[in-house]
C-alpha cells in the first residue's frame, strides 16, 4: 500500500500489478504498497524447478554454441576427465603421481589382504579389487586425490550381511557369487544415481549419523580383529560387542595364543607409533604409509625362520597368483539370491558412495578444485560394474590412503594407474611370499587404520552445537557396537530422516521485538533490548508452511497470543497480529487453510491479522486462493517497519 501515513492516510491509486511509485509531501513518511505480483508461467516454474533439482550446476552450459565435432569432444571429455587433463600433463606431475602410487600400493597391498579376510573372502579378492576398479576411475573420475581399493566399513559391512544368507566356508563358491552380485548391484546403484543425476538423495544421510555410523563401524572392527590378534580359531560371528568380548573371555584359558599375541600387539604398537609420527609431523607422512609393508616383511619372514605356524600361529597360507579372473558368468542373474544380492548391493553401494563423496569433497576444497558429485557416481558405479565382472568386491575411495597420496604429492589420477600396476606385478609375482604372512599381523594393520575412523574431536564439536545432531551420532554409534552394522546403519538413517521431519513440521517461531533507535525488528530473546511493540503481537515464522507443519503453526501463533495476554495484562490488549513471512519461502492449500482459520479465530478475539513481505511464490498463491480479499490488501506490507508505522507509528517514531 502506497501512501502518506500522519492524521490524515492517502492511498495512492494505482494498477496493482504496475510498479508503484512513491508520493511525498510535508516530509512525512510511506509505506509502499504491495501490489500482486506479475503471473507466472507454470510451464516455466516446472521447468526452473526440474532444472535446479536436477541440472543445479548446469551441464549443458559448455555444449552450447559449439560444432557438432566440438559437441563429441566435449562429450567424450565429460565421460572419462582424462581427456580433458591429459594434454597438460608433463614429466613433473609424473614424478608426484609415481612416488603417491608408489607410496599407497605399499600402505594398500597389505590392507587389501585383511579387508579381504573382513568380507570373508580369500586374500586375492582385496588386491583384486585394488587393480580393476582404480584403472576405470582413473580414467572416469574427476578427484585428483582420491585413492581407490577395499575399505574397511563395506568390507564389514558386506561380509556381516553376504554371511547372513550363505556361509563363506561351507557354500564358498555360492558366497563369492553372491558377494559378485552384490558389488554389480552396488555399481548399478552408483551408476543410476549419478546418470539420472539423484545425487542429492544422499545427502540426507547427516553429517553426524555418518560420524557414529564410522565410529561404531570402527569399533566392531577392532574388535573383530581380536580373533587374528589373539590366535582364537573358535570364535562368535556375530558382531556386537557383547557376543565379542564374552567369546574373547570364554577362550582365555584354552584359545590364545601366546606367540600369536606377542607378534600382533607387538606390530600393532609399531604401527601406532608409525601413524602418530606422521600425524605429529607430516613431513613424516611415509613413515605410517609404509610401517605396514615393513610389518608384514618382518613378521613373515620371522614366521618362517621359526616356523611359528607349526606352533600354533595362523597364517595366510595361500593366495591366488595372476591376473583378475573373468567372474560375469558367476553373477546371480536369476534365482532366489538375485534379490537378496540387490537388497546387500544397493546398501553397501549407497554407503561406499557416501564415504567416496565425502572423501573426494575434501580434498578437493583443500587444493582449490571442483569435483562433480554426479560424474563421480557414474565413475564409481561404472568401476563396481566392471569389477563385478573381474572377481572383485565393492571397491570406493580409502581416507587413509587417499590422506597418504594427497601428502605425497599426487598431481592426478595417475597415481592411482602407478597403485594397479604395482598390485598387478603383486599378483604375478609376489603372492607366493605371502604364505608365511600370519594373521595376526593383518588384524593389527586393519586396528591401527581404523583408529582414524573413530573422530573424537567431531563427536564433542556435535555436542556443543546441537545436541539433536550429538544423539544422532550415538544412537547410530550404539546401534552399530551393539546390535550389528545394519542396525546401526538403519538407525543412523532412521534418525536423519526423523531429525528432517522434526524440522518440518516444528518449524520454528519468534516473537519479534523493535530494536531501539532503529527500524529494525528481531528476536526478543536473541535482542535482549529489543522492545514489544504495546498492543501488536509481531510473530515470524521460520519456514515454508505446509500439509505437515500448517496447523502446528497456526496453534502456535495462538499460543503465543494466548501467553502475550497472560504475561503483559498490565499493558494494552492486543489488537494487532503481525505475522513476518520474509523467510516463508512457500506455502500450499493447507497453508492457506491455516491462515484462513487464524483470521477466522483472531476476529473473534478482535485481532486484525496483518501479513509483512510474503515472497512472490507466497503472495501469488495467496492472490490465487482470495485470501489478500478476505483479510484486505491494506493488511499487507512491504516490512514489519511499514506495518507498524500505520498501526502504531508513535512506536514507529520513537
Amino acid at each position: 500500500m502506497s501512501g502518506r501515513v500522519g492524521a490524515d492516510v492517502e492511498w495512492k491509486d494505482s494498477d496493482t500489478n504496475s510498479v508503484p511509485s512513491f508520493h511525498q509531501t510535508d516530509d512525512l513518511p510511506y509505506v509502499h504498497k504491495v501490489g500482486k505480483p506479475p503471473k507466472q508461467d507454470l510451464l516455466k516454474e516446472i521447468k526452473t524447478g526440474l532444472k535446479e533439482t536436477f541440472l543445479s550446476d548446469d551441464p549443458l552450459k559448455p555444449f552450447k554454441g559449439q560444432s557438432r565435432k566440438k559437441k563429441l569432444v566435449l562429450g567424450f571429455q565429460t565421460l572419462f576427465p582424462i581427456l580433458g587433463w591429459v594434454r597438460d600433463y608433463s614429466f613433473s606431475k609424473f614424478k608426484g603421481d609415481l612416488i603417491a602410487g608408489c607410496t599407497i600400493a605399499s600402505l594398500c597391498i597389505p590392507q587389501d589382504i585383511g579387508y579381504a579376510k573382513l568380507a570373508n573372502l580369500d586374500a586375492q579378492y582385496g588386491l583384486y579389487s585394488s587393480f580393476v576398479p582404480p584403472l576405470i576411475y582413473a580414467f572416469m573420475g574427476s578427484s585428483r586425490d582420491i585413492a581407490i581399493g577395499p575399505v574397511a566399513v563395506v568390507s564389514l559391512l558386506l561380509g556381516t550381511m553376504l554371511r547372513e544368507e550363505l556361509d563363506p566356508i561351507k557354500q564358498k563358491h555360492d558366497y563369492e557369487r553372491l558377494a559378485f552380485t552384490a558389488t554389480f548391484f552396488a555399481g548399478v546403484t552408483q551408476f543410476t544415481l549419478g546418470f539420472f543425476r539423484l545425487g542429492f538423495l544422499i545427502d540426507f544421510l547427516s553429517h553426524a549419523a555418518i560420524v557414529g555410523f564410522m565410529g561404531g563401524a570402527a569399533v566392531t572392527i577392532a574388535l573383530q580383529q581380536l580373533k587374528g590378534l589373539f590366535g582364537i580359531k573358535d570364535f562368535t560371528k556375530k558382531t556386537d560387542i557383547i557376543s565379542v568380548m564374552r567369546s574373547v573371555v570364554q577362550s582365555a584359558h584354552h584359545g590364545w595364543n601366546w606367540q600369536t599375541l606377542l607378534i600382533g600387539v607387538s606390530f600393532l604398537i609399531f604401527l601406532l607409533v608409525a601413524k602418530f609420527i606422521g600425524k605429529k609431523n607430516k613431513k613424516l607422512f611415509w613413515v605410517p604409509a609404509i610401517a605396514p609393508l615393513i610389518s608384514v616383511i618382518i613378521s613373515t619372514f620371522s614366521v618362517f625362520i621359526t616356523r611359528a605356524d607349526k606352533e600354533g600361529v595362523q597364517i595366510v597360507r595361500h593366495i591366488e597368483q595372476g591376473i583378475n579372473p573373468s567372474s560375469a558368468h558367476e553373477i546371480f542373474f536369476d534365482g532366489p539370491f538375485l534379490a537378496k544380492g540387490f537388497k546387500i548391493g544397493v546398501i553397501a553401494g549407497l554407503i561406499a558412495l557416501t564415504e567416496a563423496v565425502a572423501i573426494g569433497r575434501t580434498f578437493a576444497s583443500m587444493k582449490d578444485y571442483q569435483i562433480d558429485g554426479n560424474k563421480e557416481m557414474v565413475a564409481l558405479g561404472s568401476m563396481n560394474i566392471v569389477g563385478s565382472l573381474t572377481s572383485c568386491y565393492v571397491a570406493t575411495g580409502s581416507f587413509s590412503r587417499s590422506a597418504v597420496n594427497y601428502m605425497a604429492g599426487c598431481n592426478t589420477a595417475v597415481s592411482n594407474i602407478v597403485m594397479s600396476i604395482i598390485v598387478l606385478l603383486t599378483l604375478y609375482v609376489i603372492t607366493p611370499l605371502f604364505k608365511y604372512t600370519p594373521n595376526a599381523i593383518l588384524a593389527s594393520i586393519i586396528i591401527s587404520a581404523v583408529v582414524g575412523l573413530i573422530d573424537l574431536d567431531a563427536a564433542i564439536l556435535l555436542w556443543k552445537i546441537d545436541k539433536f545432531d550429538f544423539v544422532a551420532c550415538m544412537g547410530a554409534f550404539f546401534g552399530v557396537i551393539f546390535a550389528s552394522v545394519e542396525i546401526g546403519l538403519l538407525i543412523a538413517v532412521a534418525i536423519s530422516f526423523g531429525k528432517i521431519l522434526l524440522q518440518v513440521t516444528r518449524p520454528r517461531t519468534a516473537v519479534l521485538g523493535k530494536i531501539p533507535r532503529t527500524s529494525v525488528y528481531r528476536n526478543v530473546e536473541q535482542y535482549l533490548g529489543a522492545t514489544r511493540v504495546p498492543g501488536v503481537l509481531i510473530i515470524r515464522v521460520d519456514s515454508a508452511i505446509y500439509f505437515s507443519n500448517s496447523n502446528y503453526i497456526k496453534e502456535r501463533i495462538l499460543r503465543w497470543l494466548r501467553d502475550e495476554e497472560e504475561s503483559f495484562k498490565d499493558q494494552p490488549k492486543v489488537q494487532y497480529l503481525i505475522v513476518d513471512m520474509s523467510p516463508v519461502t512457500d506455502i500450499d492449500t493447507s497453508g492457506i487453510h491455516a491462515l484462513e482459520e487464524l483470521h477466522g479465530g483472531l476476529r473473534k478475539k478482535d485481532v486484525q491479522l496483518i501479513l509483512t513481505n510474503p515472497g512472490q511464490t507466497v503472495l501469488d498463491k495467496l492472490h490465487a486462493a482470495n485470501f489478500v480479499d478476505l483479510i484486505g490488501e491494506d493488511k499487507i506490507f512491504l516490512s514489519v517497519a511499514d506495518a507498524v508505522l500505520t498501526f502504531a507509528p508513535k512506536m514507529e517514531q520513537a
